[in-house]
């Protein structure tokens, strides 16, 4: 296909796309108010809002494969997924959404009901409208406009809708990896992380860890200090000594990532004893890390293990406990010149006209789970960053633009 030709094709999927604007924000309505909730955070989980998905894909003429993982604390988490054929069949372009939801959090925070839908300056008020109903909708308009079009694509367009996304995705992504639904040479979009400009495609993710350090002293009464050993001492000063060790070894600077240095954050501590006048005998707190994908977590976590001996030593008769709260290695990055990278960056200016920049974050999404796996993959969405707050919004003007987008790319050049 010809660059005119491309053209023309792209300003009459952005014209469909954009008659079809209603439909779309009732169907995004109409999806919101279904709860949920991953069932993790006291929801009902993802099963009625699929079951929605599922039966309008149906009546589109979309043959509709249906995956549950079995969760023995909640039953069958359900995915949905289809697809459009394309030349090769043996490779799938996937724009990957999740139906699930964070919990929405103290409710007289919120403007409106936040599983009644607000539309109201543009903007659609809801708990998951942005975080992922937005591109989740977008995903699904896209594949239709493509169906419509009935043109021979070259190569198969799907997309997921998947479970558990929120709370670490066992019964979402991770078991959809292990079951083999994915091939290595397939295109992977996961619009789970966005911009407001929406020209940023974020293609790399630091190594992420989370640890928790319980020293163990000898609780007495804080009058007679010499008669036990104090926890809350022990743990500060070691929180302390670790966090100026890592710094100081861990230097790397990479200016593709937002936040071009590892970071290493004390952050929760747990409550010890309830009284002033008492010494504790144990104390509890955590650690956020996230590190350059060049260097190893083992190798950061054998130099918490030395400070632990070396204060295990220090302070006798103490005994300090380590514990690995979340551990997320991360993958290669997609390279700046992988098929997707160069087609979503393409099918991002043809659409807008804005040329989009390629950069890494510290926080994780699905996306890192298919680097793992070999599978290259671009992060994108245009939204304001406003996922988990109260009064989450999705504006309607990105959830157009960014189904015009997604149906673009399989038309665009790979090379």
């Amino acid at each position: 296909m010809n660059s005119a030709s491309t053209g023309e094709l792209i300003s009459k999927i952005s014209s469909n796309i954009g008659n079809a604007s209603k439909e779309m924000v009732e169907f995004f309505i109409e999806m919101l108010r279904i709860n949920s909730v991953n069932p993790a955070g006291g929801g009902p989980g993802e099963s009625k809002r699929a079951d929605f998905i599922e039966n309008f894909l149906k009546k589109e003429g979309f043959k509709v494969s249906r995956v549950e993982a079995m969760d023995p604390n909640f039953g069958p988490r359900p995915s949905i997924s289809a697809v459009i054929k394309g030349k090769d069949q043996s490779r799938c372009l996937w724009i990957l959404s999740h139906i699930d939801t964070v919990p929405e959090g103290n409710r007289n925070l919120w403007r409106s009901d936040p599983f009644d839908p607000l539309v109201k300056d543009g903007k659609i008020i809801a708990r998951g409208s942005e975080d992922n109903g937005q591109s989740l909708v977008a995903s699904i308009f896209a594949m239709r406009e493509i169906k419509n079009l009935g043109l021979e694509l070259p190569f198969n367009f799907g997309i997921w809708a998947v479970a558990d996304e929120e709370f670490g995705s066992t019964y979402g992504v991770k078991y959809l990896l292990k079951e083999g639904y994915f091939n290595k040479n397939d295109l992977i979009v996961v619009p789970d992380a966005g911009t407001p400009e929406g020209k940023s495609i974020e293609i790399a993710e630091k190594n992420l860890l989370w640890f928790k350090i319980t020293t163990i002293g000898k609780q007495v009464h804080a009058s007679l200090p010499k008669k036990g050993l104090n926890a809350h001492r022990i743990g500060m000063n070691l929180a302390i000594e670790i966090d100026e060790s890592l710094h100081s070894k861990y230097t790397a600077v990479n200016a593709l990532y937002d936040e071009p240095e590892s970071t290493f954050e004390p952050t929760k501590v747990e409550p010890n004893v309830p009284n002033v006048n008492t010494l504790p005998g144990s104390d509890v707190f955590y650690f956020d890390c996230r590190i350059l994908p060049q260097y190893s977590l083992d190798d950061v976590l054998s130099v918490v293990q030395e400070k632990i001996k070396k204060f295990e030593s220090q302070f006798e008769g103490s005994k300090i406990e380590l514990e690995i709260v979340q551990r997320d290695d991360a993958g290669p990055p997609t390279g700046a010149d992988s098929p997707i990278a160069r087609m979503l960056t393409k099918a991002i200016k043809r659409v807008t006209g804005k040329d989009a920049d390629l950069f890494g974050i510290g926080g994780q999404t699905v996306g890192n789970l298919f680097r793992r796996e070999g599978i290259p993959t671009a992060v994108w969405s245009t939204v304001d960053d406003v996922p988990h707050e109260p009064n989450e919004y999705s504006k309607i003007e990105n959830l157009i633009s960014d189904t015009k987008v997604f149906a673009a790319i399989p038309f665009v050049n790979e090379a």
